[in-house]
């Protein structure tokens, strides 16, 4: 679907099969709530919740009666959070103020850990220790920023770097500090003033601010529930400070489903969403880009990131080739399955209400330079078709989308072309699918017309010839 255009609706049917799924889920986990958001191409498709965001109070002093849990109420959303300070990262990285591959004492001060770069540290690769020094979830304070780096004297790397993947909330409290040094403010400003602001994300907050949710502690044995502490994260603010409603976090979703250029980059955000290491190394159903998680089910792939804190559960899954998103929020720390709820809830609307394949429409003139190039050409007895398109892939140079591509005979749909934009003159360079970053460079005879192309240094001609003919 083109983007702008007005999803369908969900059928009435399908949108009280969904409720149902939100009420069934919240009576299975015995959470006192569950909050549930459905977008597509920005629009809302579905609000749908159950139970109490708060429960109330009885008894000696003043009482309050339960809160409805509803799309403007806040809950914690944990380690979404990292979607938000990878973004910043990332941000940082496009203006020119720090490479992927910077080590982490080029932007911070360190004891110890300095030489891990900050692209291991945004797909979980960099090996640190999973949290800051100290009982954080004991004493549930987080260290000030002075702590925190002093004690990376004493953290552990627990595995190598890039030897496999390890979570690591450490690795993101220090990447929330880059991100602020590198514009000379604080985390919470930068924060503020390039995404949230920006975004309009006004009930997004590192404080709880009312309406708010109220965190519980669900009794396993017993129908009861427990009240859970507040946790001030303090430095570790960027692996998991943040406080939402469903209504900001689908629009967040919806942002990586169509971002806004001028808040990250369309290619950017492709680059974020491209596999950087397996988490599931048995049924490879979970991986990680860089700073997003990318769950795969069947053929479909989603993309999001799951938060806990204590007494809240979240999950945003967004699925960017249908411009869908889904969030689920919750008020309990056990037993409650957000993003299974959120991926459950995703696939049945794609199924419902799959996306209409676009019409054909004639694309651009063809270049005069390119006339030649389109047809067939061989490489040691395999064909590829080499051919004008237009279309809107971000990673192709071109204000109408034109670009050239090249597709081997008898591909499956499910593989790409390899994308080509202009390099200079008579020279193309692949910008995504096959040959990502190599050159193709045309070879013309006497009157001009195109007779030999190099892929890559592998010649292809117009008849299948073996090499060195």
């Amino acid at each position: 679907m083109a983007a702008g255009t007005e999803p369908r609706p969900l059928p009435d049917d399908v949108a009280q099969s969904l409720r149902h799924k939100v009420f069934q889920a919240q009576r299975d986990w015995r959470a006192p709530s569950v909050v549930v958001r459905v977008v597509r191409r920005g629009q809302v498709q579905l609000d749908a919740w159950a139970g109490a965001a708060d429960l109330g109070s009885t008894g000696p002093g003043p009482t309050s009666g339960p809160l409805e849990p509803g799309p403007d109420v806040q809950y914690r959303m944990g380690s979404i959070t990292k979607t938000f300070t990878a973004a910043l990262v990332l941000q940082a990285r496009d203006d020119g103020l720090l490479d992927l591959d910077d080590r982490l004492d080029a932007h911070l001060q360190v004891p110890a850990h300095g030489e891990v770069t900050l692209r291991r540290m945004l797909c979980h690769l960099s090996g640190l220790q999973r949290e800051p020094v100290g009982e954080v979830w004991e004493s549930l304070r987080g260290p000030d920023l002075d702590a925190m780096l002093a004690d990376l004297a004493v953290a552990e790397a627990v595995l190598s770097p890039q030897q496999r993947w390890h979570y690591s909330n450490l690795a993101y409290a220090l990447l929330g500090q880059v991100a602020a040094t590198v514009r000379g403010t604080s985390w919470e400003q930068v924060l503020r003033e390039r995404l949230l602001d920006p975004l309009g994300l006004t009930r997004t907050t590192t404080e709880p601010t009312a309406p708010v949710a109220r965190g519980y502690f669900v009794d396993p044995y017993a129908d009861r529930v427990l009240p859970e502490p507040l946790f001030p994260g303090y430095a570790f603010a960027p692996a998991a400070e943040l406080w939402t409603t469903s209504a900001d976090l689908a629009r967040w979703a919806a942002f990586w489903a169509e971002p806004d250029e001028s808040v990250l980059k369309a290619a950017t955000v492709a680059e974020m969403t491209h596999l950087h290491a397996m988490a599931d190394l048995q049924q490879w159903t979970l991986g990680w880009g860089l700073g997003l998680m990318l769950h795969r089910r069947g053929e479909r792939f989603f993309v999001g990131h799951d938060g806990a804190m204590p007494g809240f559960l979240a999950s945003m899954v967004v699925h960017r080739d249908s411009s869908l998103g889904v969030v689920a929020l919750t008020s309990t720390s056990r037993a409650a399955d957000p993003l299974t709820l959120a991926v459950e809830l995703a696939e049945a609307v794609l199924d419902a209400v799959p996306e209409l394949p676009q019409p054909w429409l004639p694309g651009p003139s063809v270049p005069a330079d390119v006339e030649g190039l389109l047809g067939t050409w061989w490489t040691e007895g395999m064909e590829f078709a080499a051919s004008w398109r237009s279309g809107d892939d971000h990673e192709v140079d071109g204000n109408d989308g034109a670009h050239l591509e090249l597709q081997a005979a008898g591909a499956p749909a499910s593989r790409p072309p390899a994308r080509l934009r202009r390099d200079g003159s008579d020279r193309w360079r692949v910008v995504s699918g096959r040959e990502q970053g190599e050159l193709l460079r045309v070879v013309r005879g006497e009157d001009g017309v195109p007779t030999r192309l190099y892929w890559a240094t592998y010649p292809m001609t117009r008849l299948p010839l073996p090499f060195g003919s």
